[in-house]
C-alpha cells in the first residue's frame, strides 16, 4: 500500500503532493514501483494534531463530540477541505487508471461515502471506526474494504497518555472488540483488516513488542496491515536521542518492514515501494522456505 499525502503537515512529506496533479503522478509513480494500493489521505494524525469527527449535513456533531470521550470535539480540517482535497486526486486516478485499488485515509462517513462513489474501494480508518458516529452505518451501507486501526486516545494527547503495561494484548483486545462491534453494525467480516496502529499513541518502547510479536493479532481472524514506514520510533532508533529525520529512516523502516512480514502482516503501508516491494519479495521467498 502506496501513501499519497494530500496534505500540507503530514510528518514525512507533508505538502510536496497538496497540489492534486502532483498527487495523481506520485500515485502513477508508487503503482508504476508495484504498489496494489495507493491510500489517499487529506488529513493529517500526525503526533500532536488536532482533529474533529465532524461532517457536513450532520447538525449537532460538535455535542455529540463532547457526550463522547472517544470523538473529538476541536476541527483543523473540516469534512469539506478533506474532501476538496481527496475527491479530485481519487476521481482523477480511477478516470486514468480504471485498474488502481484506491484507498481513502479517513475517519469521516462523509468522506468515505464520497471517495467509494468516485473510485475509492478501501476506507481505511485511523479511529478504529469510532470518532464518527455514521462510519459503520456507511462502511456497512459501502460493502467496500475497511481497515480498522488501533489508536490510544487522539494525537494532542499521545504525550500525556500513561503506560498501559503489555501493549500486544491491550492492542489484541481493543482491535477484536471494535471488529466485533463492527460486524455487528453490518459491516462484512470479510471485508476488514486490522492494523495495530504503530506510532499512534504508542511510546517508543511499545512499538517494537507490537512488531516483534504481530502473530498474536492473527488470533483475531482477520488479514493484518502494518505501517512501519519513516515512523519516529525507528528514526530514535537509528539516531539515538538526536533522532533522524524522516527522509533518512529508509534502511530502518526496510528492517521493520521485513520483521512486520515475517510476523504475518499481509500488508505493509509504505512511503517508499520500490524499496519495500524488494524487501517484501525476500521475506515472501524466507516465509515460503520455512
Amino acid at each position: 500500500m502506496g501513501i499519497v499525502n494530500v496534505t500540507p503537515d503530514s510528518f514525512s512529506d507533508g505538502g510536496q503532493f497538496i497540489d492534486p496533479e502532483k498527487a495523481v503522478e506520485h500515485a502513477f509513480r508508487l503503482l508504476d514501483e508495484g504498489a496494489d494500493i495507493v491510500d489517499i489521505g487529506g488529513e493529517s494524525t500526525r503526533p500532536g494534531a488536532r482533529v474533529d469527527a465532524g461532517a457536513p449535513g450532520q447538525p449537532g456533531m460538535k455535542s455529540v463530540a463532547r457526550a463522547h470521550s472517544d470523538v473529538p470535539a476541536n476541527a483543523i480540517v473540516s469534512a469539506e477541505e478533506e474532501l476538496q482535497r481527496v475527491i479530485p486526486v481519487i476521481t482523477e486516478l480511477n478516470r486514468r487508471r480504471p485498474s488502481a485499488v484506491i484507498s481513502v485515509d479517513t475517519y469521516k462517513a462523509t468522506v468515505a461515502r464520497a471517495a467509494v462513489r468516485v473510485g475509492a474501494t478501501i476506507v481505511n480508518d485511523v479511529s478504529g471506526f469510532r470518532w464518527d458516529p455514521q462510519m459503520l452505518a456507511a462502511l456497512a451501507d459501502l460493502k467496500c474494504g475497511a481497515v480498522l486501526m488501533h489508536m490510544r486516545g487522539r494525537p494532542e494527547e499521545w504525550r500525556r497518555l500513561p503506560p498501559p503495561g503489555d501493549v500486544v494484548p491491550l492492542v489484541k483486545r481493543e482491535l477484536m472488540q471494535w471488529a466485533e462491534r463492527a460486524v455487528a453494525a453490518g459491516v462484512r467480516r470479510d471485508c476488514i483488516v486490522l492494523d495495530p496502529g504503530l506510532g499512534f499513541g504508542k511510546s517508543f518502547d511499545q512499538n517494537y513488542p507490537l512488531v516483534a510479536r504481530l502473530a498474536e493479532l492473527q488470533d483475531a481472524g482477520f488479514p493484518l496491515l502494518a505501517g512501519a514506514s519513516r515512523k519516529s520510533f525507528i528514526g530514535r532508533t537509528l539516531g539515538g536521542e538526536n533522532d533522524i529525520p524522516p527522509a533518512s529512516r529508509l534502511l530502518g523502516t526496510l528492517a521493520a518492514e521485513t520483521a512486520l512480514i515475517l510476523n504475518g502482516a499481509h500488508i505493509i503501508r509504505t512511503h517508499d515501494v520500490k524499496a519495500s516491494r524488494q524487501a517484501a519479495r525476500v521475506a515472501d521467498a524466507i516465509l515460503n522456505a520455512r
